[in-house]
């Protein structure tokens, strides 16, 4: 038996920039730990299997994993997996909305052409982070509890934490050098206001590690920027529209975009922002999206081979690719 298998770029402006993700098709024979070494075989920050529905209302069914981990939400990856999906034959039950079923419940995706939009869940936990919860995230992010204004848990899926700093200071988030604590797991995203002047409201970074893994920065993260939107304009500091901006100068370039309860991904940014990432509030322009490269016939999955071999260089560059699989 051989499945489907892609690698997407997701919010990328060009290719190569975004955030990378693998996508297993058919994946009904796989079962979890299976799927577990896939993913962790991978390399990525997450694999997807698409399934049948066990639901009804939604058009297929979606396991997130990243590393051996599995998640019950993720932007990305649900972006990318419609993406897929649709590329490969996949109908809608309703035209221009896929829905998903994933570990938080239904999740709706609109799509238009090659353009995605995700309807943000509701959080699993919210409310103020406790002093040691602030304690660890101060450490690994480098900087001391005092210089935070207001931590608080916006856990869509992966398990957010929500870092918002006071200073109105982009190079100051830039400037962070986070580090993992050993023994413990995060999924951190840090927001700060801009300044006076600025087009965009805030700045944004996003960090995650398993426990004893290495510490990872997403190049534009869909889930924490839909939970950080709604604590923004639910606490009052901003007002939609408004423009984020993902301030490490070493992430991908992406579009993402947010409005209220609704997350919205475009494939193109205008060329020659000083971001890398963006989440937008607004649909991108239609001068300024690029569509998504074609996507040639899907690669396999044999059934028996080694969970051991390494991602091909064509794999890891982000292209289709043979995925084997023990």
């Amino acid at each position: 038996m051989r499945l489907p298998f892609l690698q997407l770029d997701v919010f990328a402006t060009t290719p190569y920039s975004g955030n990378p993700l693998a996508v297993v098709l058919g994946a009904e024979g796989l079962d979890t730990g299976r799927m577990r070494v896939i993913s962790s075989w991978t390399n990525l920050s997450e694999c997807t299997f698409v399934l049948p529905p066990t639901e009804p209302g939604v058009d297929h069914r979606v396991r997130i994993f990243s590393g051996r981990t599995e998640l019950p939400f993720a932007g990305h990856p649900t972006l990318g997996t419609a993406a897929a999906w649709v590329h490969s034959g996949g109908v809608p039950r309703v035209d221009g909305t896929i829905v998903q079923q994933c570990g938080i419940g239904p999740v709706e995706v609109a799509h238009s052409g090659d353009h995605f939009a995700f309807a943000a869940p509701a959080t699993l936990r919210e409310g103020p982070a406790s002093s040691e919860d602030l304690a660890h995230a101060a450490e690994v992010l480098g900087t001391s509890p005092s210089a935070v204004e207001e931590a608080r848990w916006v856990d869509n899926g992966p398990g957010w934490l929500g870092i918002l700093l006071p200073d109105p200071d982009p190079e100051a988030v830039a400037a962070l050098r986070p580090a993992a604590v050993p023994g413990q797991a995060c999924s951190i995203g840090v927001i700060a206001p801009t300044g006076p002047g600025d087009a965009d409201a805030f700045v944004v970074r996003t960090f995650f590690s398993e426990t004893d893994g290495p510490l990872v920065e997403d190049p534009v993260t869909g889930s924490f920027n839909a939970s950080a939107a709604q604590w923004m304009i639910a606490s009052g500091r901003a007002r939609p529209p408004y423009t984020v901006r993902h301030a490490d100068n070493s992430a991908g370039r992406g579009v993402c975009s947010s409005r209220s309860r609704r997350a919205r991904c475009g494939s193109g940014a205008p060329h020659g922002s000083a971001s890398r990432g963006r989440s937008r509030s607004e649909p991108v322009p239609p001068q300024s999206r690029q569509p998504l490269p074609p996507l040639t016939r899907p690669s396999v999955l044999p059934r028996a081979a080694s969970p051991q071999a390494r991602p091909s260089s064509a794999a890891s560059q982000g292209r289709p690719d043979r995925l084997l699989q023990g």
